[in-house]
């Protein structure tokens, strides 16, 4: 597939890592960034593009993270290059709310077109997957008049005041900056690996409804958000049936049921959106991170009497929206669209699943292999138990990283390597990564 930024699709390791520069510029961080920004690993980008991230020693590294799931067109894709040069000519800003400008509303209506069900939709842009949220709980406590929130066990959903509520793991998320948003109620979610055997999805769904209405009341509760595959948790898949069976209890309950697809949405588990995999339609979508190739995009999408109902001027923000962020957006949707990038993520599945399970079999530590599309796992604990490892799984991670390749884990316990390939990689660089892994281990 084409690039604009020609950076060679091989891996080469020309200095050890990091390298001279990289270490250089280290050293100048040390004295103007804050503390607790981290990074994964300690190379400094000069280029990427396609599977390939090029540092600043000239060492070209397999990506198998795309900036935590942005770059699903990979990095300075041709579409999102050209329209933001043509954008950026004509006007960097003038605010929505100001002099609106007809790159937010084409975003709205592929957004519109592209999130699950058939009803009349509307969109709200902002700048980030939290600030979606906090404005999906917002308009769900306007519409319904209630103030109660349930999110689930394992979710992530953000770093601000009300998401570090909504998430459900304190280190390094949450612990110290308390206190939180009142008001959510947490319930256990659909976790196969962990549940007792042979739970079905309905019965996990049962626990989490009882739990719901025992602390709260279904009566009281503005909205149900739920990440349809949970990415910072685990990349945990639910059990079949669990989400249709929550957003059953929704309906019947006038409860807003907000998906969080901020990491699974736009092509990454092979089709436009995780919750398509289930058939189910919610009331509310958040979405960011792959929606523009790269810059800061994110939206809420959902049923136009509900975004409806806020007042003129309770959503906005002045960055909500750019124009240069929507021109990136429509780039990335129509780069997705023609390249069929979700048949794509269909055959990374099929590809690494298969190289991941064959491991799975003479690794004891592979507890379980999971995920959809270009969103897999691989969960690690100790031999013969479900006992989180998450020391193997930093030294994997960092195995793969001394051989230039990008690898992320996650994971409530920290045990859970998460592989996340623009959806535009080679077969031979995924495999070429996935050879890696398997020898760190």
């Amino acid at each position: 597939m084409p690039t604009t930024t020609e950076v060679p699709q091989r891996r080469e390791i020309k200095t050890a890592l990091p390298g001279p520069r990289s270490q250089e510029l280290a050293a100048r961080r040390t004295q103007a960034v804050a503390a607790g920004v981290g990074s994964v690993m300690p190379v400094y980008a000069a280029r990427a593009a396609g599977g390939v991230i090029e540092d600043v020693d000239g060492n070209l590294l397999i990506d198998l993270g795309s900036g935590i799931a942005v770059t699903s067109v990979g990095s300075s894709a041709p579409r999102v290059v050209e329209g933001v040069q043509r954008q950026v000519a004509d006007i960097t800003h003038t605010c929505f709310m100001v002099t609106p400008y007809d790159g937010y509303v084409e975003v709205c209506e592929r957004l519109a077109e592209l999130t699950p069900g058939d009803h009349a939709k509307k969109s709200a842009l902002f700048n980030s997957g939290a600030e979606a949220v906090e404005n999906a709980v917002k308009i769900a406590r306007y519409a319904t008049g209630r103030r109660a929130v349930v999110a689930v066990d394992h979710a992530y959903h953000g770093r601000t005041n009300l998401t570090m509520a909504l998430t459900a793991k304190a280190m390094p998320y949450k612990k110290g900056f308390g206190p939180f948003a009142s008001d959510i109620y947490r319930v256990p979610t659909s976790y196969p690996f962990r549940d007792p055997e042979g739970m079905t999805g309905e019965q996990a769904a049962q626990r989490a409804i009882l739990a719901a209405e025992k602390a709260v009341g279904a009566s009281e509760i503005a909205a149900l958000i739920i990440e349809p595959i949970q990415g910072e948790g685990g990349f945990i898949v639910p059990a079949p049936g669990f989400l249709a069976a929550l957003a059953d209890w929704c309906t019947a309950n006038g409860i807003v049921l907000i998906a969080d697809e901020v990491q699974s949405g736009f092509a990454r588990t092979g089709a436009w959106f995780a919750c398509d995999h289930e058939g189910v339609v919610p009331d509310l979508v958040t979405t960011a991170k792959g929606i523009a190739g790269g810059l800061p995009l994110a939206a809420v999408t959902g049923r136009a009497e509900l975004m409806d109902s806020v007042h003129s001027g309770g959503l906005g923000g002045t960055y909500g929206g750019n124009p240069v962020a929507c021109a990136a957006a429509l780039g990335s949707i129509e780069t997705m669209r023609a390249d069929g990038l979700t048949e794509r993520a269909q055959h990374i599945e099929q590809l690494a699943l298969g190289r991941l399970r064959e491991l799975q079999q003479r690794v004891p530590a592979i507890g379980d292999v999971r995920g959809r599309g270009g969103m897999l796992a691989v969960e690690i604990v100790k031999p013969g138990t479900t006992q989180p490892d998450p020391e193997l799984t930093a030294a994997v991670a960092k195995k793969c990283h001394e051989q230039g390749v990008v690898i992320l884990t996650c994971g409530t316990y920290g045990n859970v390597v998460r592989l996340l390939p623009p959806l535009v990689i080679s077969d031979g660089l995924l495999l070429e990564g996935l050879d890696v892994l398997a020898a760190a281990f």
